[in-house]
């Protein structure tokens, strides 16, 4: 999950993850130049967050966790 630290969705995000259970990795795009490349490039140039990346290489920008859960299924 490519995150900020100021986004309050991220903080929801995580929260739901952790409630159902969902292991996740985090990385703040402000620390990392290569990460906030990526979410423009995913995201038609917007700094979209959270961006999730799924195992098969897909993205999301702003799911719930009930969104991450069905796409894991």
């Amino acid at each position: 999950m490519l995150t900020t630290s100021w986004c309050g969705d991220c903080v929801r995000l995580k929260r739901q993850l952790t409630e159902l259970d969902i292991p996740y990795t985090e990385v703040n795009i402000e620390q990392a130049p290569d990460a906030e490349e990526f979410v423009l490039a995913v995201n038609d140039g917007n700094r979209t967050v959270p961006t999730v990346v799924f195992p098969d290489g897909s993205t999301a920008a702003e799911p719930s966790g009930a969104d991450v859960q069905e796409r894991l299924q």
